[in-house]
């Protein structure tokens, strides 16, 4: 298996995108360290991946806490003893108007999708860099390029950040054999599309997605987890600071 012997954090794993990567992860011989926020779906899915023969410990930590990632980490190398894999996967989206955010929104949205990514990349490196070995993931997203979606100010401006991050993150680190790469999903269909939308506005995306796509399709949980698979493991070995778009070929940005 392509991560045998291969220890793996993987941020926000309790459902969605991060659920997905985790899984497969684990699928091709990795030990997986479950976090999110809550504690109730991060042992749902490591429970999951030891049912099907896989190691798995869950670890609520919020990212954008500098404590509680140090002790994500902490418990990483208690129960594992080392880390080889980060993935950063961990984000939220609140929607509003320019004019209408509030503070509190752009703050908690930039302090989990952009400074989470900072916290977790930081406390990982030095493990990576002592053992001259490490791969980094980041998940950012096609809004990070450009979006015409109103309401998403805040989420597109951290994402942005995350790319700019891992560009920086892949030159520090490169010198010790560490890749950081990025991915940018295109129109994934998760649960957190249905949170901060009406159906009408579920559906539209949805259907623009469709438009959008030169394979006609929106994508799926398991399309970002096969990439973040190829990312971690060996075959990948030769890159590093790329911004990768899953995005079904779309023909613009939306």
């Amino acid at each position: 298996m392509k991560l045998d012997n291969k220890v793996a954090i993987v941020t926000g794993s309790a459902r969605g995108i991060g659920e997905a990567i985790a899984k497969k992860l684990a699928s091709e011989g990795a030990a997986i360290v479950v976090n999110a926020l809550h504690a109730e779906g991060a042992n749902r899915v490591a429970r999951e991946i030891q049912k099907q023969g896989g190691k798995a410990i869950a670890v609520k930590a919020d990212v954008s806490s500098k404590a509680e990632v140090q002790d994500l980490v902490s418990k990483t190398l208690e129960n594992f003893g080392t880390v080889h894999i980060l993935v950063n996967n961990a984000g939220i989206i609140r929607r509003s108007p320019i004019v209408e955010m509030i503070e509190e929104d752009w703050d908690v949205i930039q302090n989990v999708d952009l400074k989470g990514v900072f916290l977790c990349t930081q406390a990982v490196l030095p493990h990576l860099v002592k053992q001259k070995y490490g791969k980094i993931i980041n998940i950012s997203s096609m809004a990070a390029l450009g979006t015409n979606n109103p309401g998403t100010a805040a989420y597109a401006a951290a994402k942005a950040g995350v790319i700019a991050l891992t560009k920086v993150a892949a030159r520090e680190a490169g010198p010790y054999g560490i890749n950081v790469n990025c991915i940018l999903p295109g129109r994934i269909i998760t649960d957190m599309i249905y949170t901060s939308r009406t159906k009408e506005e579920v559906d539209r995306f949805i259907s623009d997605g469709k438009k959008s796509s030169v394979l006609g399709r929106t994508g799926n949980p398991e399309d970002i987890a096969n990439l973040a698979l190829f990312l971690a493991s060996e075959d990948s070995s030769f890159m590093s600071g790329q911004v990768i778009r899953m995005d079904g070929g779309r023909g613009d940005i939306l």
